[in-house]
């Protein structure tokens, strides 16, 4: 029996923004993106957004995570990525996922755009905000551990936050490490992880590891890591003797994977240091320049939202999209 033509359940036809990959890449202006998440970031620690734990249903060989969240003022989305670890080195990423943003007001949906970049240069360009924090205002010498799409990006954004004079790169594929050398003039290669940590001012770790890839041992006084993998990159005695422990947000601590941090579980949430709470003043990053800093990445809702809201500002101003009737 055909169904008729004034259905109630049929709602009536929406215009949906829909933004691929390339678009968000030339739309998403790095100094508006970082502006963004600074904003945001301090929104949550100012208790001004809504976002709940991740959640993730497992397949076999990789997880889908949802990450919905509202930002006061900014906008109401919700990311789907999948991780999947395997993928690595391959023809298909190891993370993929869509962003859908949404009316703060009447909940109509909005856009929808491509999650892998946004993903990955959000996650890269949070932790130059923690560096630009955590790092000595000297520091020169910058490790980067891992050459895969978190590489690239923290090269990129990482390259003003200090006048690098030395920037070591290290991967387990000696031809993903040149690769990543050859898109910086301070870059070079080195033959092992511990290499490129000893000696080095800012560490930044960008693997997929499910064990620790640094060892306290190498790291120097005064030394600052960031670490975005959602593996197990820090070793235990590293955060135990870390000054500080700078995260997106508490839950990082009070959470189990895959919301929060492998690292992190020991703590309470009164052992780390919101992001937000630094860049608002409420808190500090760093006392003094003997001590070690530590960032632990989680990601976090709140940055999905900010670089969405970004993209589809810049869309409407650009008349860029395509747009579809739901």
């Amino acid at each position: 029996m055909p169904l008729p033509p004034d259905d109630p359940l049929l709602p009536p036809p929406a215009e949906l923004l829909v933004l691929s990959a390339a678009e968000c890449r030339a739309l998403l202006a790095p100094d508006a993106l970082r502006e963004a998440l600074a904003a945001a970031l301090r929104a949550h620690s100012d208790g001004e957004t809504d976002v709940p734990p991740r959640i993730a249903a497992w397949a076999a060989r990789g997880l889908l995570a949802a990450m919905p969240g509202n930002v006061a003022g900014v906008g109401l989305a919700a990311k789907l990525v999948s991780v999947f670890p395997e993928n690595h080195g391959g023809d298909i990423p190891s993370h993929q996922g869509l962003v859908a943003l949404f009316d703060q007001d009447d909940g109509r949906p909005l856009a929808v755009m491509d999650g892998a970049y946004l993903t990955g240069i959000r996650t890269a360009a949070t932790a130059a905000l923690a560096v630009d924090l955590m790092a000595r205002p000297d520091a020169t010498t910058l490790a980067i551990l891992g050459a895969g799409v978190q590489g690239h990006g923290h090269a990129r954004t990482l390259a003003g936050v200090r006048p690098w004079t030395d920037v070591r790169v290290a991967s387990r594929t000696a031809a993903h490490a040149a690769a990543l050398a050859e898109t910086s003039e301070p870059a070079r290669t080195v033959v092992s992880f511990e290499e490129a940590v000893r000696g080095a001012d800012v560490v930044a770790l960008c693997t997929d590891a499910t064990e620790p890839v640094i060892d306290r041992s190498w790291l120097a006084d005064g030394v600052a890591v960031s670490s975005v993998g959602v593996g197990r990159e820090i070793d235990a005695a590293t955060i135990t003797d870390a000054a500080r422990v700078l995260v997106e947000w508490r839950g990082a601590a009070e959470n189990a994977p895959p919301a929060g941090a492998h690292e992190l579980q020991d703590l309470s949430p009164d052992d780390v240091v919101e992001l937000g709470e630094v860049l608002a003043g409420r808190g500090t990053a760093r006392t003094d320049d003997a001590e070690i800093v530590v960032y632990k990445s989680t990601g976090h809702a709140v940055e999905d939202v900010a670089a969405a809201r970004v993209v589809y500002d810049a869309a409407l101003a650009s008349g860029t999209g395509t747009r579809v009737r739901l």
